[in-house]
């Protein structure tokens, strides 16, 4: 039988050393404490998952207020000790749905991430995915370099050889100012057809974690910032969150030369584990274009538990499905 026990931050994150389980950042109190401070997000409740009595998962979530109504996302949970079969995991998901309509009569859904798709459905919004590329950043620089594609090596090699950018960890500088950073950003943005959050969104991110949580890496040629990017960290796992590049370095391999020295830095403070966040596959397919550069950096490809949504109140849940395919609709 599966049951939730309300906890709080401290307790789940002791449970979940104890059990031999780093937490992604998303699940932990730091980030609960970011997100306060985001308008329309409040965090909402933190449980262990018990099967029998026994911790089997963790599941901590915020509280998503948009357009008139509540939602509750938990990314990258629940995270689970051991990944379930789907009987289990379908027996979790119904207890976590009863759970949230007994305690909040507001939430109109829930969004988690599932291995598999019983008892939910596809989401309403944003992207998500089913496979990552996590690279190991253990064993020094040549043992990181050693464990890339063929493809990956040789143009890692190519940019160290050739490329004139400096490339070094400038955490204190970007959350001194992130003006600089920011304006790589919005060029990325134009190149690549999609507009920027607003620069707080990127700077308080920062600020807020702070240097034990998040990282920025840069690279600079004549002291111009010319790609960078924003690393979340908790315990031994890093990801790759936010990135950015200006279009005339697009030929000299600044990415591969940043990525790579990202990959040794953090090897060096203590990292094992580096995730590029989210690669294209059939269940993301708008996500394809990803692929050929991050799969260049490991042999492997991870799969991961995929964000789908859990109606709570049906009938509501209906009309904002009805009401995203007529706006979908007038987009075509």
């Amino acid at each position: 039988m599966i049951t939730l026990q309300k906890t709080d931050y401290t307790t789940m994150e002791q449970a979940a050393s104890e059990a031999g389980v780093t937490l992604p950042i998303e699940q932990t109190e730091i980030w609960a404490k970011y997100q306060a401070e985001i308008p329309g997000r409040t965090p909402w409740g933190v449980y262990l998952i018990l099967r029998d009595g026994q911790t089997v998962a963790f599941i901590a979530f915020i509280d998503m207020e948009t357009h008139g109504y509540h939602y509750l996302r938990s990314l990258h949970g629940p995270t689970w000790i051991a990944k379930p079969d789907e009987a289990l995991e379908r027996e979790t998901v119904e207890a976590i749905a009863a759970e949230v309509k007994r305690a909040d009569k507001h939430v109109a859904f829930i969004r988690i991430d599932t291995w598999f798709e019983d008892g939910t459905v596809p989401v309403l919004s944003t992207v998500p995915y089913d496979q990552t590329v996590v690279i190991d950043v253990t064993g020094g620089d040549d043992a990181i370099l050693s464990r890339m594609k063929r493809r990956g090596r040789r143009d890692v090699r190519k940019s160290l050889r050739e490329c004139p950018a400096e490339c070094a960890d400038e955490t204190d500088k970007a959350i001194a100012d992130f003006a600089e950073y920011y304006d790589v950003m919005v060029e990325t943005g134009e190149r690549d057809g999609f507009t920027p959050a607003p620069i707080t969104d990127y700077s308080d991110m920062i600020s807020a974690l702070g240097a034990d949580h998040c990282r920025v890496f840069a690279a600079r040629i004549d002291g111009r910032v010319v790609a960078w990017s924003i690393v979340t960290v908790n315990g031994t796992h890093a990801v790759r969150y936010y990135a950015g590049m200006r279009n005339e370095v697009m030929r000299l391999h600044v990415t591969d030369k940043l990525l790579y020295n990202e990959c040794c830095m953090l090897g060096a403070q203590g990292i094992t584990e580096y995730d590029l966040m989210g690669i294209g596959s059939d269940f993301a397919p708008s996500l394809k274009g990803l692929n050929e550069f991050k799969c260049k950096f490991t042999e492997e490809v991870t799969p991961v538990a995929a964000g789908r949504d859990v109606p709570i109140k049906k009938a509501f849940y209906s009309t904002l499905k009805l009401a995203k395919s007529v706006k979908d609709g007038l987009k075509k």
